[in-house]
Formats: C-alpha cells, structure tokens, sequence
C-alpha cells in the first residue's frame, strides 16, 4: 500500500484546524484514514478555553486508536466514543452546551483484506477508486443545501448548526454518529481511496476545474501537495482578477491519497 498526505494552514498567523492521520496496523493488509476540518469560531466565542486544533487533534486520535483498534466497533459508534472521550477531558472546564463548541467534520476510512467501511460526517469529501478507474464521491451535502445568504448570518447559521433541517458536525454530542453517512464496499472493488477537506476540494466545488475522477488523477500524478498547490494557485488568481469566492482567500486545506493494491 503506498500513501501520501498534504496538509497547509489558510493563513501562516494562525494554526491550522485540519487534522489528518493514516494508520497501518501490523498485520492484515488493512489500514484507516482519518481527516478532520476544525470548524473556526468567532474569536473568544464558543464556550471553550481550548482552541480547536486541541479539539481536532483529540477528536482524531481518538478516532485513530479506535478504528484501527476494535475492527469489531462499526464507524458509527467509533465516532461516538470519541466524541464522548473527547468532551469528557474538558468537560469540567468548557461550556459543551455552547452551540459553538469546538467542533470538525470527520471523514474516516478502514479497511482490511475484505471490505472498505466508509463514514462521512459534513462537507469533507471521501474519493472511492474502482479497479476499472471509476470514482465515486461520498458527499454529505446537508451544508450544500443551506442559501449562502444564510450561512453569512452567524445566528441564522446557529439556528440550523446540529439541528433537524441544517447541518450536522462533530462536537460533543455522540448522538451526532447517527447522522453520518456510512457504508462498505468489497475490497476487490476499491483500487484508491483520496479524502479532502473542503479547503483542498475547491478544486472541484469552487472552481471548477475538473470533476471528481480528474480531480482524482491530480491526485495520482501529482500527489496531494500537488492538489494544495493547485488550490493556492487558484486562489491567487481568483483573488487577482478582483474577488474572494468565499469569505477568506484560503482555507486550511488537507488531502490524503491512499492505494489499497
């Protein structure tokens, strides 16, 4: 199995919030993935004492010990446990009720010599490779649903954030496990697996530059600092000609290309 991994902060003044982790047990010929995209509070306004890449990096390992750990423990309730492991270290210390808590979207990954589980949880996409070069996008696109003018709200956007009819996230409800997409594929039908944060799918979903199975043999050929680099061209360019696209220039930006075979 070979893989490669790329992660960039949107801006050097501040840490990056993504996360990402690949693991390969010892045994098996399996392995998981697994990427987080720390969702960025106003400043001094979520409760919380920690930042979030102390909750991203808390969160993934977790779910990193835990999915490569208990094959037995279904995706869901590996996100559940880590979600609870989590609020519990700072529980005493942060108000979890703030509906802005530190939270991520999460995309895990695991395999072994039978089967690829999947799970999916907010707008970080997840890139299945078949043998025959297809790709299929796992996408959560409950965020996609919502109007822009919604989301540049910050209390409209609360009203809908890990609620019926908006969007859903990791934070420090476990029941939010149920909300994630999941699924398993046959082994024999994954060659590749790529999972993006939506600072590295802008490639796609923002500019347009190709679909899903282009963007994949970026990947390929050029690795995922190859896909980074791609973005942050764009980015400039865009910005360039007289517009940010979204509400920042850059985002964090993190991608992760994996061959099973």
């Amino acid at each position: 199995m070979r893989s490669d991994v790329s992660t960039l902060p949107g801006s050097p003044e501040r840490p990056n919030e993504d996360w990402v982790a690949a693991a390969l047990p010892g045994s098996g010929g399996g392995g998981t993935i697994v990427v987080l995209d720390g969702v960025t509070p106003p400043a001094g306004d979520d409760g919380c004492v920690h930042d979030v890449p102390w909750f991203t990096a808390r969160l993934g390992g977790a779910l990193t010990e835990l999915s490569a750990s208990r094959p037995d423990m279904p995706l869901r309730e590996i996100l559940a446990r880590a979600i609870r492991r989590t609020a519990d270290a700072h529980r005493n210390t942060c108000d979890l009720s703030h509906v802005r808590t530190p939270q991520a979207t999460v995309v895990l990954a695991r395999w072994d010599e039978a089967s690829v589980e999947h799970l999916v949880l907010s707008d970080s996409a997840l890139l299945l490779e078949a043998p025959d070069g297809t790709v299929r996008a796992v996408l959560d696109d409950r965020l996609d649903l919502i109007p822009d003018e919604t989301l540049r709200s910050r209390e409209a956007t609360d009203r809908l954030r890990n609620r019926e009819g908006g969007f859903f996230t990791a934070a420090a409800d476990p029941a939010v496990a149920e909300r994630a997409l999941t699924g398993t594929t046959p082994r024999a039908g994954v060659r590749a697996l790529a999972a993006l944060t939506d600072g590295a799918s802008r490639w796609v979903e923002l500019f347009g530059e190709g679909d899903w199975t282009e963007c994949f043999g970026v990947l390929r050929e050029e690795g995922p600092s190859g896909l980074l680099r791609r973005v942050r061209a764009l980015e400039t360019a865009d910005a360039g000609a007289g517009g940010v696209r979204r509400w920042k220039l850059h985002d964090d930006a993190t991608a992760v290309y994996a061959e099973l075979t």
